[in-house]
């Protein structure tokens, strides 16, 4: 069974957050405030989630990643993995800020995980910190290594640049790829920050990194699929690596959207934009069957949006911030 929604785009990629706690406080997504989170009994118990799993996969769901917060903060995320591959998932990926997973990425491995995304925003100790609000940045470099020396490697490395922060780091993150292996990707600043300091003067847009590691290193595209989020490059001398740029703020990629989003607390998202969720935790706990939900998503999926509107008059950031959505 395909899902579609009602502009004709195949729905295949499905990112569920299994909680919203986070050991980092990035300021582009959580606030400082380490409190802010939901409660125990409102987040989907393991079972919920493997449910919601095999109904999605029945519905032609095709990629699932697991994301947070920070998914390897709770307990049993490697059984769950190992449930999404029996559930048969033929791709499944992780999101996580690698502070853990040096300890962890063998048990990913066995339980069935294909690919990783780490989050890297500075490869300086002080700039890390102040983004961060965190000193992890050497546990999240062993995480890099350990993910790279083994059956998830080349991994992607994800940096948020912010204007005035780390934006003065490209180059060093296009050498880090050169020298490392790994699929350095840079992301747009986007308004989804809980302390709502996001502006467009903040945003460094993808086709200035393409021209400052172009003038270094010249960089040759990569064919990829329309649904792909990031423009992908390989460096012209032949260096290992690759460099993504994922620009949903200067060059919105909304017509060719695949992913829909479950959050932790079971609230399904068609866009990590939306002015709405829609409460699949409810249906099931009041005893929906398998063919109810279904149904359900069906219908939310029909009616996403056409985009997220962030380059349009009147534009409203969603009332959750990254945190509670999830990557």
């Amino acid at each position: 069974m395909a899902l579609r929604d009602k502009f004709g785009r195949q729905i295949t990629d499905l990112r569920i957050s299994v909680t919203d706690r986070c050991n980092f406080r990035c300021f582009y997504c959580r606030s400082a405030d380490p409190e802010n989170y939901h409660e125990r009994e409102q987040t989907l118990s393991w079972g919920e989630l493997e449910r919601l799993a095999r109904v999605f996969r029945g519905l032609g769901i095709q990629k699932v990643r697991v994301t947070g917060g920070e998914p390897l903060l709770r307990d049993g995320v490697d059984q769950f993995v190992a449930a999404l591959n029996a559930a048969g998932f033929p791709d499944i990926s992780m999101t996580t800020n690698g502070q853990l997973l040096a300890e962890r990425c063998e048990g990913l491995l066995r339980a069935g995980l294909r690919r990783i995304n780490i989050s890297l925003d500075s490869l300086d100790a002080v700039k890390f910190e102040k983004i961060t609000r965190t000193r992890a940045l050497k546990s999240v470099l062993k995480g890099i290594e350990a993910a790279q020396n083994s059956r998830l490697g080349p991994a992607k490395v994800n940096a948020v640049l912010v204007r005035g922060f780390n934006d003065g780091e490209i180059e060093k993150f296009a050498e880090f790829a050169r020298q490392s292996g790994v699929v350095m990707r840079f992301i747009e600043f986007m308004p989804l920050d809980a302390d709502r300091h996001w502006s467009r003067e903040l945003v460094v847009p993808a086709e200035e990194v393409r021209a400052r590691i172009h003038a270094r290193w010249p960089l040759l595209a990569i064919p990829n699929e329309p649904s792909e989020t990031a423009r992908k490059f390989r460096f012209a001398d032949g260096a290992p690596g690759e460099v993504g740029l994922i620009a949903p703020v200067t060059q919105p990629f909304c017509g060719h959207c695949s992913r829909i989003r479950l959050t932790a607390d079971g609230k399904l998202r068609t866009c990590l934009f939306s002015a709405d969720d829609h409460d699949l935790r409810g249906l099931m706990r009041e005893n929906a069957s398998d063919a109810e939900l279904a149904a359900f998503i069906t219908g939310i999926v029909d009616d996403k949006e056409a985009g997220h509107r962030i380059n349009e008059p009147g534009f409203t950031p969603p009332s959750r911030t990254m945190v509670f959505i999830g990557g």
